[in-house]
């Protein structure tokens, strides 16, 4: 029986439990990791973890169709969340990301990734036969730059490259030609050495001071070892020092990089770091192909998908997860400049946790109404 037209008569069997057990196991390992580097946030994160879960099966029992079909309120709900955060927001560390409630903080541009995703499924879907006319692109990409405008002013430049990311993406596969995209690589690749280049050999204000100050870290980690890449190095101090198996969650060795309070936070951002000392190779690995997994299966979820819209979540959530991932791991490793944003399932966060069960509830209703094959 259906509720409203929200719902669809689903198949037990359809439901892809492996994909939900994939998502429970990295969640519980990331709690361990989270109540070791900071035991007073692991109850906090707990509670993410429930509530999550109850949105996680209440979304992935609503017809996607349906929720695709609250395009602009979708939207719309995008760009009013952003804007309190402007003008209502939480300052932390000379950055806004946050609104403040009270008994807890949400960042709204973690529920943005997802909803961006629903956006511009539907628009994709919409327009699935012109993706390679230049008005419809410019329409998408005027679309994408008015929420992106709006968490890169809290700042957030990593949540907005990880957005444009995701969308060029998901316009790939909704049927923009390679062609197109070959263009824009030639252009951005020389760009942005260029611009790195600015940087370092000239006074020129490119970006925020932080920013700047950021990348030449990353490029003269000797020269800023005592200040912006402080914690970085001490991030790859701590993953080399776990060796194969690592020094074991909650210890108290007093080598530990994390017992010396050597990296600020590492619950949230660096928090790699920390299962790279405890956990050693081993635990890195078992992190990593776990997301991996996750990915895998939910671009498999995608290409069985009965049409272009849960092909375009399922996508986007993979990519979404992918690409956060490669960022944050990178930063932990020394890669990619500092810059914070969370390792999906894994990072201290309740907004950001929740958001990702979302997604994951997306990709498991478009699995329940997935295309049989003879």
């Amino acid at each position: 029986m259906k509720i409203l037209n929200i719902t669809k008569s689903y198949r037990l069997k359809d439901f892809k439990f492996s994909l939900l057990i994939f998502v429970l196991a990295l969640t519980s390992l990331g709690i361990m990791v989270i109540g070791s580097a900071k035991h007073s946030v692991q109850g906090k994160q707990m509670i993410g973890l429930l509530i999550g879960l109850v949105a996680l099966v209440i979304v992935s029992l609503i017809d996607y169709m349906w929720i695709l079909n609250l395009q602009w309120v979708l939207y719309g709900l995008t760009i009013a969340m952003l804007l309190a955060v402007r003008f209502f927001g939480k300052d932390v560390n000379g950055a806004t990301r946050w609104i403040d409630f009270g008994f807890t903080t949400f960042q709204p541009s973690e529920l943005a990734k997802i909803l961006l995703v629903l956006f511009f499924a539907k628009f994709i879907m919409n327009h699935q036969d012109e993706m390679k006319k230049p008005l419809t692109i410019i329409q998408a990409v005027i679309f994408l730059a008015i929420p992106c405008l709006l968490i890169y002013k809290q700042p957030d430049l990593s949540t907005t490259i990880s957005i444009a990311m995701v969308f060029c993406i998901m316009m790939y596969v909704g049927g923009l030609s390679y062609k197109f995209i070959g263009v824009v690589l030639l252009i951005t690749v020389p760009t942005v050495v260029i611009l790195l280049s600015i940087i370092v050999h000239s006074d020129v204000d490119v970006l925020q001071g932080y920013q700047e100050t950021r990348i030449l870290a990353w490029l003269q980690p000797e020269k800023y070892s005592s200040d912006e890449a402080y914690q970085q190095n001490n991030s790859i101090m701590a993953i080399g020092s776990g060796r194969l198996t690592g020094k074991g969650l909650n210890n108290n060795t007093t080598t530990s990089v994390k017992n010396g309070n050597f990296i600020l936070e590492p619950q949230t951002d660096f928090i790699f770091a920390i299962v790279g000392e405890e956990l050693g190779f081993v635990g890195c690995c078992i992190v990593i192909g776990l997301l991996l997994l996750i990915v895998i299966q939910c671009l498999r979820i995608g290409m069985r998908a009965p049409d272009m819209g849960g092909r375009i979540i399922c996508c986007g959530v993979a990519s979404q997860i992918g690409i956060q991932s490669f960022i944050n791991i990178s930063v932990a490793t020394g890669l990619f400049p500092n810059t914070g944003i969370p390792l999906p399932f894994v990072s201290y966060g309740m907004s950001s946790l929740v958001s990702m069960f979302i997604g994951i509830g997306l990709v498991l209703n478009v699995g329940l109404q997935q295309k049989k094959y003879k």
